[in-house]
């Protein structure tokens, strides 16, 4: 099964941004999308952003993550 995760851009390089989770912070390729600006939320799924979130929705999902980790 695969996942993908919701995180908040921090950084923007070319193609490359930096993006944070709970504290974490990858580095992550936008080379699949188009019009991301520094914090936008966007799905990482392998090391690439693959779709932009609006923020309720990103925040939402989190919450429901650290639910079934246990992590509320």
């Amino acid at each position: 099964m695969c996942i993908a995760v919701p995180m908040k851009l921090l950084k923007i390089d070319g193609d490359t941004g930096s993006a944070e989770l709970g504290g974490i912070v990858k580095e992550v390729s936008l080379s699949l999308l188009d019009e991301v600006k520094v914090g936008d939320y966007v799905l990482i799924h392998a090391g690439f952003a693959i779709q932009k979130l609006d923020e309720k929705e990103a925040l939402d999902t989190i919450s429901l993550l650290n639910e079934l980790g246990g992590n509320d």
